[in-house]
């Protein structure tokens, strides 16, 4: 209905389940209202709404990253708010609450210029972008949350703000990293790259080869550059006719590549790996920074529920390696997809502008994506404790889901101080938690 409070949606209205239903549906719920938000305006009277009923409010743009059930909150829907516009001379980019990476790369890769994306073209640009941001220019240029220059925000007195480390240091610090807890963020300005191109792909390995493939990987990323990104999944394909038919039905070890040097300097890096085997297919090549979402070439549009969990690693030796490929390799028939992703470079450095992001003393994270079954959960944790000899202590709330909504495991994000710092900046700015459909960070118990 049409409301004071711009376009609500109430339970058993048309479009409402279309409006509250995210891609992943792990933590669905039914709010007492969705605002499907057009424009700031919109999302700063929905705050308001929650505010005068005493509601929580939650956020949502694609739906990648549940947490926590909306029920009777008041849930913004962004999608409508996809605007993105750049800046070529300045290499920057302004980019809309519902914008997905894919909308930021058509506007973007006309200038020769890249934004710090995450490797699925269709996640929502400004949630991952508060969540830290792991992407594939990470090692080389650090979180994307790293390279955010302004945004506008609305905090919880329905205010909308201009956010700088010069006006609101403290909130400015707080919101890179901290997710939706302070605010819903309208708006981000961002910085831009001038790389243009990648060498970039898949190497598709066998099953039997995966424990020769993860030993000479673990190996293999001790001696690359900064420019090197890489990933491997771990996954048993369906029988389905969209995958492709070397590897339809099999489990695959999935080897990703994103080189942003030279091409030539990337194919003489990739040459080792190339010579491991067998390699049921191989999609590296010289490619326009634009396809950059062929490399992980993830599912895009149909709804899923997963239960989602990772753990940092300081390091990847043998014995760590065993563990994976006997815990969730061709032979163990693991209910879940295993992905580990190379850290390290530019993610250790302190950012120049500081933020909250935690994780920077990570080698690598080993995420798992499973379905909600007892069994496959249990042998799921069993691989992540098999692992916590290698562990930092720590998890990234990009890569977090439904399980860790605890107060520690959201702690585990940071370091103590920056968690005691955040509690604080909470209390301020969000001294009721009224943002808390999400990873909370609860306000600290007393605020001078």
């Amino acid at each position: 209905m049409s409301t004071q409070w711009g376009w609500a949606l109430e339970p058993d209205q048309p479009g409402y389940d279309d409006a509250r239903l995210g891609l992943n549906r792990a933590a669905e719920s039914r709010p007492a209202y969705v605002v499907e938000a057009a424009d700031e305006q919109e999302v700063a009277a929905a705050v308001r709404l929650a505010a005068e009923q005493k509601r929580p409010v939650g956020v949502m743009a694609t739906g990648h990253g549940p947490s926590v059930s909306a029920d009777d909150a008041v849930l913004v829907n962004t999608r409508r708010m996809d605007g993105v516009s750049v800046d070529a001379a300045r290499a920057t980019a302004w980019i809309e609450a519902g914008a997905r990476w894919r909308k930021v790369l058509e506007h973007t890769a006309p200038h020769g210029l890249a934004p710090l994306n995450g490797s699925s073209p269709n996640v929502g640009a400004v949630g991952y972008l508060v969540g830290g941001g792991a992407g594939l220019l990470g090692r080389r240029f650090g979180y994307a949350a790293d390279h955010v220059r302004r945004l506008r925000l609305v905090t919880a007195d329905g205010r909308l703000r201009d956010v700088t480390a010069g006006t609101d240091p403290d909130l400015f610090w707080a919101v890179r990293g901290g997710k939706d807890n302070f605010g819903l963020v309208v708006g981000m300005e961002v910085d831009l790259f001038r790389v243009s191109r990648l060498y970039g792909g898949g190497l598709y390995f066998a099953g039997e080869a995966t424990a020769e493939v993860l030993h000479a990987y673990a190996e293999w990323v001790r001696h690359v550059p900064e420019e090197m990104a890489s990933s491997v999944l771990l996954v048993h394909n369906p029988d389905l006719p969209d995958v492709p038919e070397p590897l339809r039905g099999r489990f695959i070890t999935h080897l990703r590549i994103a080189y942003s040097g030279e091409p030539a300097d990337g194919e003489h890096l990739v040459r080792p790996l190339r010579e491991l085997g067998p390699i049921l297919l191989d999609t590296v090549r010289d490619m326009p920074y634009a396809e950059v979402g062929t490399i992980h070439h993830e599912p895009t549009s149909m709804p899923y529920v997963a239960y989602d969990r990772n753990v940092l690693l300081s390091d990847l030796t043998d014995d760590a390696v065993d563990i994976i490929v006997a815990l969730a390799g061709p032979d163990a028939g693991a209910p879940f997809v295993t992905e580990l992703r190379h850290f390290g470079g530019a993610y250790a450095r302190p950012p120049k502008v500081p933020n909250c992001v935690g994780g920077r003393d990570a080698a690598f994270s080993l995420f798992t994506g499973a379905v909600p079954e007892a069994e496959g959960l249990r042998r799921r944790d069993d691989l992540l404790d098999r692992l916590r000899p290698w562990s930092t202590g720590g998890t990234n709330l990009n890569f977090a889901g439904v399980e860790d909504i605890s107060p520690a495991s959201v702690e585990a994000a940071y370091t103590p101080a920056d968690f005691a710092r955040l509690r604080a900046v909470k209390a301020q700015y969000d001294p009721d938690n009224m943002f808390r459909v999400n990873f909370n960070i609860p306000p600290a118990e007393s605020w001078t």
